[in-house]
């Protein structure tokens, strides 16, 4: 139960993502989110879509983890591993930050669905 209730958390959390850079990156809001100038906000704004559409495809694996109950075990370990490698390394080269929005969530999760909590 607990474990389903953190990997919804980070489905959420994936889908806000997606929210931010597919529809708010280049508005005031995704400026301070992103901590991006007007300009290059605008520059990068279908590179920004486009990784948002990437974040929605993990929301949707773990919603489909979730979906099929206790079947989908290995694919929300799959889809949390992703986003947790994928935040470390966001955390490496973007900012630590990425590592507490996008890993701790994900492992937090791992660590409830390999104790079955």
């Amino acid at each position: 139960m607990i474990a389903n209730v953190l990997v919804g958390l980070v489905a959420l959390i994936h889908l806000y993502i997606v929210y931010l850079e597919m529809v708010l990156w280049d508005t005031p809001r995704g400026h301070k989110a992103f901590k991006l100038t007007p300009e290059f906000a605008s520059a990068s704004k279908v590179l920004a879509a486009n990784q948002g559409l990437y974040n929605g495809f993990l929301a949707a694996g773990l919603i489909w983890g979730l979906y099929v109950g206790e079947a989908g075990f290995q694919i929300k370990v799959f889809f949390l591993l992703c986003v947790a490698i994928a935040g470390l390394y966001g955390a490496a080269t973007v900012g630590r930050k990425i590592l507490f929005i996008q890993t701790v969530p994900a492992v937090l999760a791992l660590i409830a669905l390999g104790f079955g909590w």
